[in-house]
């Protein structure tokens, strides 16, 4: 059986991993790229409900893998971020904090891009990419040596420098390879929807902390059908978030209504209802012998902030720096190098996440009007805000 050398396996061909062999391919990088799944049936022509946030720090990544041109659904501009503090049924406290994008220059915070935009984007440059051999649905199994990783994908086997797990928080690759991980549990559930409503959102996004948990507003670009759209990321306490998730439209609709007041004006689902059970995760190191972690593979935050895949995006552009012009990718010294840039910035993110939900998740009334007050403080200290900006935007 030939054997076919190629620098770099990825496994995982979502958006981290798919970006990923993308990025590393437009750097002149031989890549295989596999993944258990048939890709194809992931470009659902309907509208699901489904958005990412991508933060502005992470738009180069994606116009350098050829994604950024190819999204068939345009993206819409977070503006401003309004920030508030309440309880169901309730007018939000009037102790806020609002970001407005101005303050730091002209470009937006970030954007909300529709999941199969992203997905529809991924299969045409994966297709198209001559530095690619994608292999997808497959199964790959996996030696790692001193040397280089053997790989065996049906009836042909590849020889690489270097392996990436990209295959999200249950990775068969990190379990292989002992490494341990620590899960933060949060008994909190999000589900995920879209809405349509009555008033224009005008760029803004709405993080509304509540008891249960945040209440996420993002908005999203319109349809000839629905000119003014917004995605919903509803956390609560587990039980009640299955029941919200099994509710008919008309009562489903009210809950929203009550986090949300008359913000939007009058609303209604559109797209269907996805959950999620929370919990922070995060690996104990981030390579072994040939082998690196990215994306969920190596670490899971709150929903907190939108910031889960633009972590995982940030990997992606430390890994495509760090093995620019290496004549082996897979060398120890380079994988202590990623390490060492990544795993702290996640962890902080991560520890800085779980800290507001926690704060933020409680309906004490000594601690509400403290953070209320603290939010207060922190509108009015511009230096602050603009570091809290900066990091929004991914800088």
């Amino acid at each position: 059986m030939a054997v076919r050398d190629v620098e770099i396996a990825v496994i995982g061909a979502g958006p981290v991993g798919g970006t990923l062999a993308l990025a590393l391919a437009a750097r002149g990088r031989r890549v295989l790229l596999v993944d258990q799944a048939d890709l194809a049936p992931m470009e659902d022509p309907a509208f699901d409900g489904r958005g990412y946030a991508i933060a502005a720090g992470c738009q180069p990544l994606l116009a350098l893998a050829g994604l950024w041109d190819e999204l068939p659904f345009a993206p819409c501009p977070i503006l401003d971020i309004d920030v508030t503090d309440g309880k169901v049924g309730r007018r939000p406290s009037a102790l806020k904090l609002h970001f407005d994008h101005r303050a730091v220059g002209d470009d937006a915070f970030g954007w909300i891009i529709e999941a199969r935009s992203i997905r529809v984007a991924l299969n045409k440059r994966l297709r198209a990419e001559p530095n690619i051999v994608l292999r997808a649905p497959a199964t790959a199994r996996i030696t790692r040596g001193a040397e280089g990783a053997d790989i065996e994908v049906g009836g042909e086997t590849f020889r690489v420098q270097l392996v990436v797990a990209a295959e999200g928080r249950r990775s068969p690759l990190r379990v292989a390879a002992g490494i341990g991980v620590t899960k933060l549990p949060y008994k909190q559930t999000a589900v995920i929807f879209a809405i349509a409503h009555e008033k224009p959102h005008n760029g803004v996004a709405l993080e509304h902390f509540l008891p249960g948990g945040p209440f996420a507003v993002l908005p999203m670009t319109g349809t000839a059908e629905h000119p003014n759209v917004s995605a919903v990321v509803f956390t609560e306490r587990d039980a009640l978030a299955q029941k919200l998730y099994t509710m008919q439209d008309g009562p489903f609709m009210r809950e929203v209504q009550a986090r949300l007041g008359n913000r939007l004006g009058a609303v209604r689902q559109v797209g269907r209802r996805w959950m999620h059970r929370l919990e922070a995760m995060y690996a104990h190191r981030y390579y072994d012998t040939r082998l690196a972690l990215a994306g969920d593979a190596a670490h899971g935050v709150h929903p907190i902030a939108g910031q889960g895949l633009n972590l995982g995006l940030q990997d992606v552009a430390a890994l495509v720096e760090i093995l620019e012009g290496a004549e082996d990718a897979g060398a120890p010294a380079l994988l202590a190098r990623y390490q060492a840039a990544r795993r702290p910035v996640n962890m902080a993110m991560l520890l800085g996440m779980d800290a507001l939900d926690r704060l933020f998740s409680t309906n004490f009334p000594p601690v509400r009007l403290a953070r209320d007050l603290g939010l207060a403080a922190v509108d009015r200290m511009p230096r602050l805000k603009k570091r809290f900006m900066l990091t929004a935007m991914g800088r």
